[in-house]
């Protein structure tokens, strides 16, 4: 692979162009053809997870001597977070939450019902409210600092998942309403790679392995086929259908990371539903954590805390959302003949929402990460780990922030320019651009105000 074009293709300077990394890499597609090696990623994955769950729940309930925690909050978060840009939603495949229901549809317990149309209609919205919630709990109910609550949550999480496995087919709760799912594939919509079909091959077809599966081996785990994927919202990248297809339709693309936001332009609902929410619940996680919350705790001190998180949770949501509505009317054009209505704003943010969420779990990872093995220590009485500690530098978490929210509006700048200049070609006047830009720096400044009074 040509590491010229490569970075040509990376930096959106050839932005339709794609390169296969399963030819470029023969090791990587075998990789995902023998599910073996898949296989024992993921025991390893469900080791971890059983560990974090046992400690939680039986083990030391003070913080400073409980590492899973830390394990969870501070590494497995912020790894997610990351995975969106690099790998899209290829952590899912190795997720360890749908394990259990495996085991269930393996011993024939499932009843293997279909999936109801209520369900799928709304999967959208009932994924959002079941992230809602999980946030919610995080900042309103201190379940970062308890090991028990942490590992509860966990395994509500693990028990939604088996639920829908004893219910229905393969991995219904992945596809319709895992939470952290629907997270993943929004922000996979920033990412490097893409699993993709060959259309022309997949035209040929007849059978539709990928998706049925054949000689005894099921085909994909979330209804879908090779040949549906069309974005990165779905897909897990599990390789399943790789070994099912005899056309060699399926290839991981390294791509711009410009290229799906530039190409979808808002149009799903999933997005649109989604980006407000998070970026507006990344303002209060801010502000929570910042100097101002100490204010806003004095004068709100009669009400309770989950109340009160609430109430900011919503007025932020809405501030986001009034900021999305009156960019997209600055902007001129949220319908198109060819693919109806869209909403311009939702893909221009989304760098934003990707680098808010990172940024604030990075503040977490980065702030925990000195005391992580003198915690191990006290957990476990290992007196050697009591010394592997160190310093950080109180300007580090400043200049982590002001670096990814500079990114972030040079990103969203570029694809607002991308917009204007590309796809809507002399339709959109300066003075429609510059209000535009004017909020995305008014958004990125908001964030900005709360992550420096931290």
């Amino acid at each position: 692979m040509s590491l010229s074009r490569a970075l040509r293709i990376v930096f959106d300077r050839t932005p339709d162009d794609t390169i296969d990394l399963f030819k470029a890499f023969p090791g990587l597609r075998r990789f995902f053809e023998r599910r073996r090696l898949h296989a024992f990623i993921r025991t390893l994955g469900d080791i971890i997870f059983t560990f974090i769950i046992l400690e939680g729940l039986f083990g030391p309930q003070d913080p400073s001597r409980n590492c899973t925690l830390y394990l969870s909050w501070g590494l497995w978060w912020p790894t997610i977070v990351m995975s969106w840009f690099f790998v899209g939603r290829m952590w899912c495949g190795f997720c360890p939450f749908p394990g259990v229901g495996r085991i269930v549809q393996r011993l024939g317990l499932s009843l293997e019902r279909p999936v109801p149309g209520f369900v799928k209609k709304n999967a959208p919205y009932l994924s959002v409210i079941l992230l809602a919630l999980i946030i919610w709990l995080e900042e309103s109910t201190g379940i970062k600092e308890s090991p028990r609550g942490t590992a509860l949550l966990i395994l509500s999480i693990m028990a939604g998942a088996t639920i829908m496995a004893a219910l229905f087919p393969k991995q219904a709760w992945c596809r319709y309403l895992c939470p952290m799912g629907r997270l993943l594939g929004v922000g996979s919509t920033l990412s490097l790679m893409e699993f993709r079909p060959d259309f022309e091959k997949c035209q040929t077809c007849r059978t539709f392995a990928c998706k049925k599966g054949k000689d005894g081996r099921g085909g994909c785990p979330v209804y879908l086929g090779a040949f549906n994927v069309k974005n990165n919202l779905d897909c897990l990248i599990c390789g399943h259908c790789l070994s099912l297809c005899d056309k060699d339709s399926p290839k991981l693309n390294l791509r711009s990371p410009f290229k799906e936001l530039l190409l979808n332009k808002g149009r799903f609902v999933t997005c649109s539903f989604i980006i407000p929410f998070l970026m507006g619940s990344q303002l209060v996680r801010f502000l929570e954590s910042s100097s101002l919350s100490v204010v806003l705790q004095r004068d709100l001190a009669s009400l309770d805390t989950m109340v009160t998180y609430s109430g900011l949770l919503l007025i932020a949501f809405f501030y986001i959302h009034f900021i999305i509505k009156v960019g997209a009317w600055f902007f001129g054009y949220t319908e198109d003949e060819l693919f109806g209505k869209f909403s311009p704003m939702v893909p221009i943010f989304i760098p934003m929402a990707f680098s808010g969420e990172l940024a604030y779990r990075l503040d977490y990872a980065v702030a925990g990460a000195p005391e992580f093995f003198p915690v191990v220590s006290r957990q476990f009485g290992i007196d050697s780990l009591k010394q592997w500690t160190f310093e950080l530098p109180p300007w580090i978490f400043t200049a982590l922030n002001v670096f990814m929210m500079a990114s972030a509006v040079a990103a969203c700048c570029y694809l607002l320019y991308r917009f204007v200049h590309d796809e809507f070609e002399g339709l959109v006047p300066w003075w429609r651009t510059l209000s535009v830009s004017g909020l995305i720096f008014i958004t990125g400044g908001t964030y900005l105000f709360f992550m420096l009074n931290t």
